[in-house]
């Protein structure tokens, strides 16, 4: 191994740590099992570093094939991690029972504490962003593994069509017929959307402040206008989901009904997207924290609302369970 590496692998390898869970999430899509692989991908680095030639390979690109091969075992024989609009139709029923489903492994949200705000140039900083988009992360799941693994190592991380051969212990042909196939399939399931617009535009600023004050308010009827016509409202771990501005609307009030009013919402940001932790109060009127919901805001408005209720997705935004008074 390089002497410069060899002398404290820990800090040789440490400024790759961050973008090697972001790498594993888009793979995986879940960010337990993404840290859980990072972590993986270094314990195995540190075993083989003395194996570690510079002259074939920069450390990080050396990492990066670690971190996708051990994807990809764990990856074998795995479903993959959908949305609820990923397994059926639509319900229009504002009344159906909401009945959790823990056998589905789930796509998670990923913390933007993840993601590189430090990024001098704008244009790495969007592409960043853009590559881990909740729809486009729930796309790349319905991709066979070693195509998903070509599609983010060549058009995400920009490797070149040799370094990934050499990574995935294959042809510079094969590399480039799986990238084909992976673009055609990415594609068909979610064509770009250039309407979505960053969590920084002061026009979805405004959008999320107008959607928060009207949630608090409990008042449907303006949060309906912040909508555009076909926006998706799903909640995983619940199968059921929504589509349109008027089944939406309709279950916000079953659960305004239900729950009733005095909620109250802090913002975070999740997937290079707002997204806003929802705190109901409980009958002692204490603000106990109900779910993640993570928005995607266009130019026409809010078109989905994934909202997570999910005790590990909490304690990855690291939210409070209960909201103090003043906050």
């Amino acid at each position: 191994m390089a002497a410069a590496v060899g002398s404290d692998f820990d800090a040789a390898t440490a400024p790759f740590r961050r973008e090697l869970v972001v790498h594993c999430y888009r793979m995986l899509g879940s960010v337990h099992e993404a840290e859980d692989l990072a972590q993986e991908t270094l314990l195995r680095a540190w075993r083989a570093r003395d194996r570690y030639d510079e002259r074939r390979a920069s450390l990080r690109t050396w990492l990066y094939r670690i971190a996708t091969n051990a994807c990809l075992t764990e990856l074998e024989g795995r479903a993959r991690r959908p949305l609820p609009s990923g397994l059926g139709a639509a319900s229009q029923d504002p009344d159906a029972p909401i009945v959790p489903d823990f056998e589905v492994p789930w796509l998670q949200p990923l913390p933007d504490t993840y993601l590189r705000r430090d990024q001098v140039d704008p244009a790495a900083w969007a592409s960043e962003r853009d590559s881990v988009r909740l729809a486009l992360v729930a796309a790349m799941q319905l991709l066979p593994a070693r195509q998903r693994a070509v599609l983010v190592l060549r058009d995400v991380l920009e490797f070149s069509a040799a370094e990934v051969a050499a990574q995935l212990d294959t042809s510079t042909a094969a590399v480039n017929s799986a990238l084909q196939r992976a673009r055609a399939a990415l594609a068909q399931a979610a064509p770009r959307d250039t309407t979505v617009r960053a969590p920084e535009d002061r026009a979805v600023r405004e959008t999320v402040e107008r959607y928060v004050r009207a949630f608090e308010a409990a008042d449907v009827d303006t949060l309906v206008t912040l909508l555009t016509d076909d926006a998706v409202l799903e909640m995983p771990p619940v199968p059921l989901w929504y589509a349109g501005r008027l089944d939406y609307g309709r279950f916000i009030a079953r659960v305004f009904a239900t729950r009733g009013g005095g909620w109250r919402m802090v913002a975070t940001a999740a997937n290079g997207q707002p997204a806003l932790a929802a705190y109901c109060p409980d009958e002692a009127g204490v603000l106990r924290l109900h779910t993640l919901q993570v928005l995607t805001v266009t130019a026409q408005g809010i078109a989905s609302n994934v909202v997570f209720q999910d005790a590990r997705v909490f304690a990855a935004f690291e939210l409070s369970p209960v909201l103090e008074p003043g906050h």
